[in-house]
C-alpha cells in the first residue's frame, strides 16, 4: 500500500477516534440497551441509504485510496462518519473496526435457477425464474445440504493487515456475521417459485413440509458448523439485528457464556421473517411455516420478528416464538392492533413508509403526520419503539431529505414523547 493510501485510512480512523469519544455515543448506547431490555425510552431513530439508487446520493463515496482493498475499507470509514455528522440518526459509533472470517458457503443446494431480467440491469427492475424443484416429489432427491469451509490463514492475514495500519489507533476486532435472516421462505420460492410454494399447501402439503424442514436442517446446520469452529461472535452490541435494528441489550448473552471464549447460537439474536407469504392466510402460515421457525428460535437467546409483513394478522401464532424481543410493525402494518397487543413486552420497531420520503413532492406535513401517529398509539399503549426508515430506493435526487426525515422525527418526538 502506497504512503497516501496509508495517510488516507489512518485520518479517517483519527476522526473516528474522535466521533467514539464524544458523549452523545455513550448516550446512544445506553438508550439502546435500556431499549432491548425491557425499559422504555425516548423512541430511538435509524435511517438506511443503501439502496438508494439515485445519480445524487445522500453518501457518495468520494473514494481516494487507489489500491482496491484500501478503498473498501475507506468506504466503510467514510460511510460511518458521514452517518454521524450528517445524518445524524441514532446509530452508534465505537472506537474499532470490525474484520469478518473468510467462511464459504456452496450455494444453490445442488440446483440451479434460471433468471430473466431486463436488458437494463442497472436499474432496480423486476425478474422472473424458472424453479429447479417443480415436483418436490419426484424432484427432491435433487436437492443436497451445503458444505462450509473457513479460510484461517486468509482471515488472520486480513486481520494483521488492517492492525498494522489502524491498530494503534482503533482496536481491530476478529468479529464473525454470517447470516441476515433465517426465514426460510426465500430460499423457497428460489427453489419451488412463489406460486408452487402457495399451491403446494393444497397441491402436496405433505411435499412442502419436506422441503421446509430440508431448509430448517440446512441452516441449523450452517448455525451449528460456525458454532463448532468457534466462528461466532456475540452481537449484542453495535450489530446490525432483525430487519435494520442495532444489538445493544443487557439480555445477551446467556448466562453460561464465559468472556473471551465463541459465542453458540444461545448467545445471539435471530432473525426470523416471512415476507414472502404475505398473502397466505394465518392458517396456513401457522402450519407450514411456523413451526419450522418455532424449532429454530429454540437453539437462539433472542427473536426479532418480521420485515416487511404486516404481522396484525398472524399475531397470535408469531407471538408463540420462544424468547420473541421485537417485532417488525411494517408500512402496511395495523399498528393500533399491534400496539395494544404487545404493550411494553416487545419492541415495537416501526417502519414508516418509504413512499413518503421517494416521491416528487417532500410533504413534510404528511411526514409528520405520520410518524405522529405512529408515537400517539405506541405512547398510548406503553410500547418500547424504534422508528427505522429503510427498503428507500429514490430520494427523487434529493439527498438531503434522509437527513430531513431523520430532524423531523426527532422533532415530533420531542413534542410527543
Amino acid at each position: 500500500m502506497n504512503s497516501s493510501d496509508r495517510n488516507i485510512l489512518r485520518e479517517l480512523a483519527r476522526r473516528k477516534l474522535e466521533i467514539a469519544n464524544l458523549p452523545v455515543n455513550q448516550e446512544r448506547r445506553a438508550l439502546w440497551t435500556n431499549l432491548h431490555s425491557g425499559l422504555v425510552t425516548r423512541p430511538m431513530i435509524l435511517a438506511e441509504d443503501g439502496g438508494i439508487r439515485d445519480t445524487d446520493k445522500p453518501y457518495t463515496g468520494m473514494l481516494s485510496c487507489e489500491d482496491e482493498w484500501a478503498r473498501r475499507i475507506e468506504d466503510r470509514l467514510r460511510r460511518e462518519i458521514w452517518r454521524f455528522e450528517e445524518l445524524d440518526d441514532d446509530h452508534v459509533v465505537e472506537p474499532f473496526v470490525n474484520t469478518n472470517w473468510n467462511v464459504a458457503c456452496s450455494a444453490n443446494f445442488g440446483v440451479e435457477r434460471v433468471t430473466h431480467r431486463l436488458q437494463d440491469s442497472s436499474v432496480m427492475t423486476s425478474c422472473s425464474w424458472d424453479p429447479p424443484i417443480t415436483d418436490i416429489r419426484k424432484d427432491f432427491h435433487k436437492l443436497k445440504h451445503r458444505e462450509f469451509s473457513v479460510d484461517r490463514e486468509a482471515t488472520f492475514a486480513d486481520k494483521q493487515k488492517l492492525e498494522e495500519i489502524l491498530g494503534d489507533i482503533l482496536t481491530v476486532r476478529l468479529r464473525g456475521s454470517f447470516w441476515w435472516t433465517f426465514g426460510l421462505t426465500i430460499q423457497a420460492i428460489d427453489l419451488v417459485g412463489m406460486e408452487n410454494l402457495m399451491m403446494f399447501m393444497y397441491d402436496d402439503p405433505e411435499g412442502l413440509h419436506q422441503l421446509m424442514a430440508f431448509l430448517r436442517d440446512d441452516n441449523l446446520a450452517y448455525a451449528k458448523w460456525l458454532e463448532r469452529e468457534g466462528l461466532l461472535s456475540l452481537n449484542d452490541e453495535n450489530d446490525y439485528i432483525g430487519s435494520g435494528s442495532i444489538g445493544y441489550t443487557r439480555l445477551l448473552p446467556s448466562a453460561d457464556f464465559r468472556p473471551g471464549c465463541p459465542a453458540g447460537t444461545r448467545d445471539l439474536w435471530l432473525l426470523l421473517e416471512s415476507q414472502e407469504t404475505v398473502g397466505v392466510g394465518p392458517e396456513q402460515f401457522e402450519e407450514f411455516i411456523f413451526p419450522y421457525h418455532q424449532s429454530l428460535a429454540e437453539h437462539f437467546g433472542l427473536v426479532y420478528y418480521g420485515c416487511c409483513e404486516p404481522l396484525h394478522t398472524r399475531w397470535n401464532v408469531v407471538r408463540r416464538i420462544p424468547r420473541l424481543a421485537g417485532c417488525s410493525i411494517a408500512p402496511l402494518c395495523n399498528q393500533e392492533i399491534m400496539a395494544e397487543a404487545m404493550k411494553g413486552d416487545y419492541v415495537f420497531s416501526r417502519k414508516p413508509n418509504p413512499t413518503l420520503i421517494s416521491t416528487e413532492t417532500f410533504n413534510e406535513d404528511l411526514i409528520r403526520h405520520d410518524i405522529l401517529d405512529t408515537l400517539t398509539v405506541a405512547k398510548r399503549h406503553g410500547c418500547r419503539v424504534e422508528l427505522i426508515m429503510k427498503d428507500v430506493h429514490t430520494l427523487s435526487n434529493e439527498p438531503r431529505r434522509l437527513a430531513r426525515w431523520v430532524q423531523i422525527a426527532r422533532e415530533e418526538i420531542a413534542r410527543a414523547w
